[in-house]
């Protein structure tokens, strides 16, 4: 809670008085599939001070059954979600009009946005509803044509030109993302580089969970895993991944490779066909849309992330490196920075360097292994938890707000 002597017609606190209330915010976001962006906006809403904010949070496009986890996890903490109910890659002028109008019936105090397309509209959309003020949030560390839709680049043009007008701050998930967007015509002025954090209660080493996974996959309790939690798309190389594995084969025959996440199943006939070229059927284990990352990170040896491009803050490395798992990664996006010296990063597409990097981690002795594996839950938790992270969150929705005494205030009380 918070005191306050009214809200302003323009959506924005006026002064203080002598009731309470909190501030409300609406997190707009492009879609709510199982992507890093989606995830880390709910960890953050778990985690927000609730008697200083009243997060609801809006999905540009439907909600579909790929985005029930997601919804279910909002509803659990009490976060409504809503949907302009988008089609995914049809744009529709009308809806920044509509959501003009939701925010005028709603006259949150700030509006948060999350992804390009997200930015833009929720960006146009507040102005129309009274100027109420807005910090958007990039995820994405690559504008190359090569690899980003045409309208993603359209759209991240469009934030760029308007990035001097509409938004008060501009959160980066990463220093490459923000390098990258100034780079690119993004105001720099308003830059504030504020990483993903990680739940160290949810993310733990679980040897239970370990045997658990293995009997599952089949996997003899000392079989080597290869992990990659990643949906299928360019960006991720799986191609790099299956290559690399092909050659750790070599020297270690008894390895697989675990892989999750949207598109990796047998029936995916590009996957399955780079890994039929090297013989690797039995080797591979395509899990698809796992909920249990956390378990399953706990069932490797290594943990993987072989993206070529595009990421800004890979989640899935922060979450293995909290169950004590070694990673090793492509130098893309901030990937470099969340691993440190506990464990390794190589050039992107070097399918040599990757299964060498594997092969490196794996020769430990098993007590170095395990020491490596602490080491890099320790580093998770001096530099990204999810409670400082948040902490940054708020603090700068509160800044934005012009209220950065607030928290003196209320430990003060009336």
């Amino acid at each position: 809670m918070i005191l306050c002597r009214h809200v302003g017609t323009e959506g924005s606190v006026a002064g203080w008085g002598d009731y309470k209330m909190t501030l409300k915010i609406q997190f707009v976001i492009t879609g709510l599939g199982g992507g890093g962006a989606e995830r880390m906006l709910l960890k953050l809403l778990t985690r927000i001070d609730r008697n200083t904010f009243e997060p609801e949070v809006i999905s540009l496009t439907q909600l579909v059954e790929a985005s029930e986890p997601l919804t279910k996890g909002f509803n659990d903490i009490g976060v409504p979600v809503h949907s302009l109910g988008m089609r995914p890659g049809v744009p529709d002028p009308r809806k920044i009009f509509r959501l003009a109008k939701w925010f005028r019936k709603k006259r949150p105090h700030l509006v948060s946005t999350w992804m390009y397309h997200a930015d833009l509209i929720g960006g146009l959309a507040a102005k129309l509803a009274g100027n109420i003020p807005v910090v958007w949030n990039i995820r994405h560390s690559n504008l190359e044509s090569l690899v980003n839709k045409n309208t993603t680049l359209l759209t991240a043009r469009c934030c760029a030109l308007l990035s001097k007008k509409l938004p008060a701050k501009i959160i980066c998930c990463g220093e490459v993302p923000r390098i990258v967007h100034v780079e690119n015509g993004y105001d720099a002025s308003k830059m504030v580089v504020i990483p993903n954090g990680f739940d160290l209660s949810s993310f733990k080493p679980n040897p239970g969970s370990r045997e658990r996974i293995r009997r599952q996959l089949g996997l003899p309790t000392d079989a080597v895993a290869v992990g990659l939690v990643a949906r299928f798309n360019p960006q991720k190389d799986h191609k790099n991944f299956v290559c690399a594995a092909a050659l750790l084969k070599r020297c270690e025959p008894d390895s697989h490779f675990v892989l999750c996440g949207e598109g990796i199943s047998w029936e995916n006939a590009e996957l399955c066909g780079w890994i039929k070229e090297f013989g690797l059927q039995s080797s591979f284990h395509l899990l698809g849309h796992r909920a249990d990352i956390m378990d399953l990170n706990c069932a490797l040896d290594v943990a993987t992330s072989s993206s070529s491009c595009g990421e800004g803050f890979p989640n899935v490395l922060g979450e293995a490196m909290a169950c004590e798992i070694p990673c090793v990664a492509t130098d893309v996006g901030d990937s470099a920075l969340i691993i440190g010296d506990t464990g390794k990063v190589v050039p992107a597409g070097d399918s040599v360097a990757l299964a060498e990097a594997w092969r490196t981690i794996l020769a430990l002795i098993p007590e170095d292994r395990t020491n490596l594996g602490i080491a890099a839950r320790k580093r998770i938790q001096d530099h990204f938890s999810l409670a400082a992270v948040a902490q940054k969150y708020e603090d700068l929705f509160l800044f934005v707000l012009g209220l950065s005494s607030l928290r003196q205030l209320h430990s003060q009380g009336p």
